[in-house]
């Protein structure tokens, strides 16, 4: 915990090095909550005139800015932001100081070290090309076994055997000016569900189709689980909107709703599900009308993803057999 202290009290955390070198060492969206809830029990505990705003904000802005890159390759995968980062400075983009421009790039994680046995990481290259091709519009509608969708799987409750291919989803909804855009990297314990409630995608079964038919609640009671920090649904909400910091903050917790009514279970103990917000400030909408919008397009992003998946090493995917809408 002494870590997060120093680093939000003693280190530039306006510094987007400071921030990736922080991310390295936590390795984990679970972990890093975890730390923030210690340290400041830790400052409080000392007394109450150790606590003040200051330190708070400090902690919540290393919190924050440590997990906003969608990537995969584990911890490793913290490097794409050094591309990213050198994309924006090149077009003079950033947080504005003196001198020039800083690019302020979080990053995010999904666990998906099994997949390339380790032989493969995410690096700045990859970073700069993604913008690269973002820009371009070459990577429109890309989805399922791509980038952080490559090596992922959902419907791991019931132990590995049973799981099917994750991916990487997208989704759109527009109402007159208003759109609501999300972006989705399905690394899920549990099914994906159709907006019926019934599973799109998940956990097995050779002989009824659906574990969950049988077993509803999801519950097994043998360790099948995998295990904690390697299993994390993430999650981006954009919109056209102009939002405040606060609205975005509400933002992102209907985007957990989202994610919550398209995956069962959800934001469980072995989960790092995690929900980001942006906004382009280009139009006026009422904010609950952006909200329903939210919800809706995160659910239909997850459920993107896994239609647009294909079979890996044995493990089946929907795009195997269903053609993707």
């Amino acid at each position: 915990h002494l870590l997060m202290s120093d680093t939000a009290q003693k280190r530039d955390i306006a510094d987007p090095r400071t921030v990736a070198d922080f991310a390295k060492i936590v390795q984990s969206p679970q972990r890093l909550r975890l730390l923030l809830v210690l340290t400041v029990c830790d400052i409080r505990g000392v007394g109450p005139g150790v606590w003040n705003n200051w330190k708070a904000q400090l902690l919540r802005n290393l919190y924050w800015d440590a997990r906003d890159l969608l990537t995969g390759g584990s911890a490793f995968g913290l490097a794409t932001a050094d591309g990213v980062m050198r994309y924006l400075a090149e077009r003079g983009i950033g947080h504005q100081t003196p001198i020039v421009p800083v690019p302020i790039v979080p990053a995010a994680v999904v666990f998906d070290i099994a997949f390339s046995e380790g032989k493969f990481y995410p690096d700045a290259e990859s970073g700069y090309a993604a913008c690269k091709a973002a820009e371009s519009g070459h990577a429109k509608n890309t989805q399922g076994n791509v980038g952080a969708g490559a090596g992922v799987f959902v419907g791991k409750w019931a132990g590995f055997p049973y799981m099917m291919k994750g991916g990487f989803g997208l989704a759109t909804m527009r109402v007159d000016d208003l759109v609501v855009s999300a972006a989705a990297v399905v690394n899920a314990v549990g099914d994906v569900l159709n907006d019926d409630g019934t599973v799109l995608a998940g956990a097995r079964d050779p002989e009824r189709g659906w574990l969950a038919s049988g077993n509803p609640l999801r519950y097994v009671a043998t360790p099948a689980l995998p295990p904690i920090g390697t299993n994390t649904t993430l999650v981006l909400a954009a919109t056209n909107v102009g939002l405040s910091r606060g609205e975005l903050s509400r933002l992102t917790h209907q985007a957990h709703n989202g994610l919550a009514i398209a995956i069962r279970p959800s934001h469980t103990r072995h989960d790092g599900d995690v929900a980001f917000a942006l906004s382009t400030g280009k139009v006026i909408a009422d904010f609950k009308l952006v909200c329903n919008m939210t919800v809706s397009a995160v659910s239909e992003a997850i459920r993107s993803a896994v239609r647009h998946a294909a079979r890996v090493r044995g493990m089946p995917g929907l795009a195997d057999t269903t053609p993707a809408t």
